[in-house]
């Protein structure tokens, strides 16, 4: 008798366990089926710029009225959205490293890059220390004195394209930091607004996108110390992820969303976006044919 009431509560835990399981599984394939398998879905994988500044906030929910896609955005750094891209886990990239995308597009990942818009990059520093570099020629001098005299510099040290501009001017400097030897070298591994207040707390240098510092500058004390040089120019793409190597990928969804973008309304938006009434990044589609359909 006791042998058969273990031998019935082990097959009711069986049945329970197998009823979970089932049930989970089921939840799963509903829950794929409603988001990777949606054809009105894009997911886009752009920076932290775009999504710190508004930029984003403010022209998605008109291409979505326009065209009935849905943008699911994911904001990491570019060489963590390029990486999203390589393994199919996104559809479309808008991003600003530009011999990182052309390699991208090189290696077969995406169909094609477009340029979108540009803005710049600035060094910003201690509101007293603006005078410092008022006869500076360029932003070596300005990174050359900031190592010399061990004044504390914040890096975003995340393989974004602001740490892949922010470090290819460090090597066309006279020096190059070694955050596990230079005391005043900080690699913050955050993204830009995190760094620019990580900064401001800290009294350091950092170098930030125009459009994300003019975001934050009123919640700040540092102010530009450095800025114009044509070697912080900053241009953004938009490429489609090649169908060819995942089929899965909403090349339609992407096509709307590249002509949307680089059309005249987008391009128009884009320049009328401000942020106390000072435009944060330039519209820049027409340095190429606008509207050219996506290979497929």
């Amino acid at each position: 008798m006791m042998f058969l009431t273990k031998l019935m509560k082990t097959f009711t835990r069986f049945l329970l366990l197998s009823a979970v399981i089932f049930s989970a599984l089921t939840f799963s394939s509903t829950a794929y089926s409603k988001t990777e398998g949606d054809s009105k879905l894009i997911r886009l994988a752009t920076t932290t710029s775009t999504e710190n500044s508004g930029l984003l906030r403010y022209l998605l929910p008109e291409f979505e009225k326009d065209t009935g896609y849905k943008v699911h955005v994911i904001s990491v750094g570019t060489g963590k959205a390029l990486r999203m891209g390589r393994d199919g886990d996104v559809d479309i990239l808008l991003v600003h490293a530009l011999n990182a995308e052309k390699k991208f597009v090189e290696e077969g990942y995406g169909v094609k890059r477009y340029p979108v818009m540009y803005n710049d990059f600035v060094i910003v520093g201690p509101a007293t220390d603006q005078e410092l570099y008022k006869d500076a020629k360029n932003v070596g001098d300005v990174l050359n004195n900031v190592a010399s005299n061990k004044m504390r510099f914040v890096s975003r040290g995340d393989d974004s394209g602001t740490n892949k501009k922010e470090l290819s001017l460090w090597k066309s400097s006279k020096y190059q930091p070694n955050s596990k030897t230079d005391t005043w070298y900080v690699e913050a591994g955050q993204g830009m607004g995190k760094v620019l207040q990580m900064a401001d707390e800290m009294g350091a240098y950092t170098m930030t996108d125009r459009g994300t510092w003019l975001a934050y500058k009123d919640k700040l004390t540092s102010k530009i110390v450095f800025e114009g040089d044509e070697t912080l120019f900053n241009p953004y793409g938009i490429i489609a992820i090649n169908p060819e190597k995942y089929p899965d990928v909403n090349i339609a969804g992407d096509d709307a969303l590249i002509k949307w973008i680089t059309s005249e309304k987008g391009q128009k938006l884009i320049g009328d976006f401000k942020v106390a009434d000072e435009v944060l990044f330039v519209p820049n589609a027409d340095t190429m044919a606008k509207n050219e359909t996506v290979k497929k």
